[in-house]
């Protein structure tokens, strides 16, 4: 199974996640969205699997620090361009099974999403 996984290097979230898929053995490429970018078809499907309320970090400083007209009448356009704009806003980390994606870290969700067959 191809695996990758979409983050920020230094975010602690994403340190807890990489370690979980060396640990159990999960062969990963790692995409740091920060300095690498995101395209647009990878983020639409994101938000179209997820919902854009999920993959939008609302809570991370970067989207805080925007001015209030720009957190205003947020929709699936508004969020993507944001986070085209400024990747730090997208919830980390997004890992890619390929079939589907998973959104944040939980071990026993990613347990359950790589258990061997």
């Amino acid at each position: 199974m191809a695996v990758t996984i979409y983050g920020i290097k230094n975010c602690d979230t994403m340190k807890k996640a990489r370690i979980w898929l060396d640990a159990h053995g999960v062969t990963h490429a790692f995409h740091d969205y920060k300095a690498s970018g995101i395209d647009r078809a990878s983020l639409e499907r994101w938000v179209a699997e997820h919902g854009w309320e999920t993959v939008l970090n609302r809570a991370g400083t970067t989207f805080r620090a925007l001015p209030d007209a720009e957190k205003q009448g947020l929709d699936a356009g508004k969020a993507v361009a944001l986070m085209l704009a400024q990747p730090a806003m997208i919830k980390r980390p997004v890992l890619d099974l390929g079939e589907r994606t998973i959104v944040g870290f939980k071990p026993e969700i990613y347990g359950a999403a790589l258990a061997p067959a």
